[in-house]
């Protein structure tokens, strides 16, 4: 039963799906096999799908209230049982997605013109929400050697001491490298936002994802200094109910909390939580680790068969196992064909959707991200097609 069930292929067209129908707005066309954005074509578990048929029985969707314990307790055993970690549940906020309180936070802790700092390469909503908030994005670059990426120190230290520099936004684990950050590392990151005075804003919305030998450290773990810090986060990546909308933030700092949370329920008139991204939280934390952990081994599965194919078939490609993440973060720079090349090939011959990496840094426009949440026969096939891509473009230069 455990793999079997990854390996269903499900139809998601028609269903206004932003990954299967609307494939045309970024590429072009809508007849491509998509790898595209960060959700996965897997059924959610049963313990969720059946709360959330329970709870439509129940035919009055009225206003919903977050704030019990029936939401908080699932929440805190979660992070006891999988990161041994205590949160106090009066930290918890509910909020309907992890870049609304990504926003907020930054309006509420910098001022117009104020740098917010971010690794690169990004998720790229980070830069969208940084300038529509009139903000400027301050660059700590990602150090990358032989497959692996690291933090630069002495950069970071240097960009956090500008006076300008109010936010560092991080994400951990790390979209789209893949890495896990570990406990020396986030330490370190912890003490000169410590020093410099700058509020750290921790996305971890991807730490249930994670390779068997690693282990995610939310950074309220490793620090008693609340006041400078949040973690925002959802179980929409985890268990694939994105679309349920429903995510939830860790402020300790009560006055930060309390500022977060006129301005949700007050100025912007979200007091009242989705009724479905409640059930799904509180039934996926209850009720679902086996199958994150089913879920963490086929995706591992997933990566193998795209290691192996890229080193049979097309070993100019440079791929590292993610430490974290459904996605593969693949290196194309000893490839002779530009970008725009290899995407025109790969929409035209291969007839896949696969993104290009300058999306997430125009330094990283020699990689590919391919999302590998989904069965592994539509794995082959986009391997497939990426082959075919590349196969007709060193005909045609040949020629």
């Amino acid at each position: 039963m455990g793999k079997n069930r990854f390996d269903e292929v499900i139809d998601r067209k028609g269903t206004y799906c932003t990954q299967w129908d609307y494939i045309e707005d970024r590429f072009g066309v809508n007849d491509l096999l998509p790898f595209t954005i960060s959700d996965m074509d897997f059924n959610v578990p049963t313990v969720i799908s059946e709360a959330l048929k329970k709870r439509a029985s129940h035919s009055v969707y009225g206003y919903t209230r977050w704030n019990h314990a029936d939401f908080k307790e699932p929440i805190v055993n979660w992070y006891k049982d999988r990161f041994n970690t205590v949160v106090d549940p009066d930290w918890i906020v509910y909020s309907p997605s992890v870049i609304y309180t990504v926003s907020k936070l930054i309006e509420m802790k910098s001022e117009v013109g104020d740098n917010v700092l971010i690794q690169t390469p990004a998720y790229d909503a980070f830069f969208k929400t940084i300038r529509s908030n009139k903000r400027e994005v301050a660059d700590n670059p990602l150090e990358y050697a032989n497959g692996v990426y690291s933090i630069d120190f002495e950069d970071l230290e240097e960009k956090l001491a500008d006076e300008k520099t109010t936010i560092f936004l991080l994400c951990s684990p790390q979209n789209p490298t893949g890495r896990i950050w570990t406990k020396e590392e986030l330490l370190k990151i912890i003490e000169l936002c410590h020093r410099y005075d700058v509020f750290l804003i921790s996305d971890e919305i991807h730490m249930d994802i994670v390779r068997k030998g690693y282990q995610h450290i939310p950074v309220l773990s490793l620090t008693d200094k609340y006041n400078n810090i949040a973690i925002c986060t959802s179980a929409s990546k985890t268990f694939n109910t994105s679309g349920l909308i429903g995510s939830y933030a860790l402020i300790p700092n009560r006055l930060v909390q309390e500022e977060f949370l006129d301005i949700l329920k007050n100025r912007d008139g979200l007091s009242s939580a989705s009724i479905m991204g409640i059930e799904s939280i509180m039934a996926g934390y209850t009720q679902g680790h086996q199958w994150v952990d089913e879920l963490n081994e086929y995706i591992t599965e997933n990566l193998t068969v795209v290691s192996n194919f890229l080193k049979e078939h097309l070993p100019e490609i440079q791929f590292t196992m993610p430490e974290s993440t459904f996605l593969a973060w693949m290196d194309i720079s000893t490839l002779p064909f530009e970008m725009d090349e290899l995407q025109k090939a790969l929409i035209e011959v291969g007839e896949v959707a696969i993104m290009d990496g300058s999306i997430y840094d125009p330094h990283s426009e020699h990689f590919l991200r391919m999302n590998l949440g989904c069965p592994r026969i539509k794995v082959e096939q986009g391997l497939v097609g990426l082959k075919k891509a590349i196969d007709s473009l060193r005909e045609n230069s040949i020629r």
